[in-house]
């Protein structure tokens, strides 16, 4: 089967991969000039352990099945990551509430190692927090997201596949069976297959679709997170999460495989896209940072990076689950669309990649 997978993010690098190791024919479009210049270069690097997500949702479990599968992958690969834990944290009851919620859920979706503890068990671990309980989750970690995907980009060439940059797709149409794609100018070519893995793009490459019902296409929201530096030396070992919040996890502490820490990200709600981290941010990462951690001195933080969420649902609405429109949804053979893959998209992105070609092979 020849096909042709949308984006050379993090999603489909693993996709293609997938589909190239099963046998396939595969070529990435890629429109910009070298891959996962979008989502999958700004995010937080980390290895979920999937215990946020309802239980039954495709979230969850691959989720936790694609976090199996990252740390072997990284371990076969020599793709830097570690396995530092982190810790969720209560400052109140009703806080300590929420994460006896979350440990249960995390139980059910089959989440190894949860362990609920007091406010003086967490501060032994890391000593700057100030909490009144704590939920430790030991399978989670941090990993060098550009490293796994050239050994993914490695792996999906090894096995004959390729990508092709500067190629943005135009339009597709059914023709005579399979599927002619449009990559501007005149230049067309067929395949069996299309995956859409366009991340902030997908609705719209769904858009130039023919034949796909634009009442299918799901509405795209800008959830842009930003996130803050520290100024100075690292104080935690592992990631320190706040309850979740609406949109999002919280600011949250992250690491970097150097040990330098991280703040973010936070829930900015937008409706263009765009990446400035507006300094002026910094007030409310502040009073966040210090419920948990109130030894943090003024000045200490920076402005750094941002990411934007490719989210399916606005503020105060239920969060979507990942969206997969396959064929025997929509009814059109050799087309899968992909909406809605913002976190735990890294930690996913293997299982996810199964089921693509598991639905392209059907």
């Amino acid at each position: 089967m020849e096909i042709l997978v949308i984006g050379a993010g993090v999603i489909g690098l693993s996709v293609a991969r997938a589909a190239a190791l099963a046998g396939h024919e595969v070529i990435v479009a890629e429109a910009e000039n070298t891959i996962g210049t979008g989502i999958s270069s700004r995010n937080s690097e980390v290895i979920h352990g999937g215990m946020y997500y309802p239980t039954g949702s495709l979230r969850a479990r691959v989720c936790v099945a694609g976090r199996r599968l990252l740390y072997a992958y990284c371990a076969a690969h020599g793709v830097a990551h570690r396995k530092c834990g982190k810790l969720i944290v209560a400052t109140s009851e009703a806080e300590l509430a929420k994460i006896e919620t979350i440990v249960a859920l995390g139980r059910s979706n089959g989440v190894e190692g949860l362990e609920l503890m007091g406010g003086k068990a967490a501060r032994a671990l890391e000593p700057e927090l100030s909490c009144i309980g704590a939920l430790h989750s030991p399978e989670t970690g941090i990993m060098d997201g550009h490293g796994y995907m050239l050994a993914l980009r490695g792996d999906l060439e090894d096995a004959g596949g390729a990508i092709a940059f500067n190629t943005k797709v135009e339009r597709a149409a059914r023709k005579n069976g399979r599927w002619r794609v449009a990559f501007g100018g005149s230049d067309k070519f067929d395949f069996d297959a299309l995956v859409n893995c366009a991340g902030l793009r997908a609705q719209a490459v769904a858009h130039a679709i023919d034949d796909y019902q634009a009442a299918r296409v799901p509405k795209l929201v800008l959830a842009k997170g930003n996130y803050f530096s520290l100024l100075g030396k690292p104080v935690f070992t592992r990631l320190i999460y706040p309850t979740p919040v609406d949109g999002g996890l919280g600011v949250h502490v992250t690491l970097d495989l150097a040990g330098r820490m991280r703040f973010g990200p936070d829930v900015e709600w937008i409706t263009q896209e765009h990446y400035a981290v507006d300094p002026a941010r910094a007030a409310s990462f502040y009073e966040r940072i210090r419920c948990y951690w109130p030894g943090l001195a003024d000045g200490a933080l920076a402005p750094d990076y941002s990411g934007i969420r490719p989210k399916l649902t606005g503020p105060g609405e239920p969060a979507a689950d990942f969206l997969i429109d396959a064929p025997a949804q929509h009814g059109l053979r050799g087309l899968v669309q992909m909406f809605g893959i913002e976190s735990p998209g890294l930690t996913s992105s293997l299982a996810l990649a199964e089921d693509v070609v598991g639905y392209l092979s059907s």
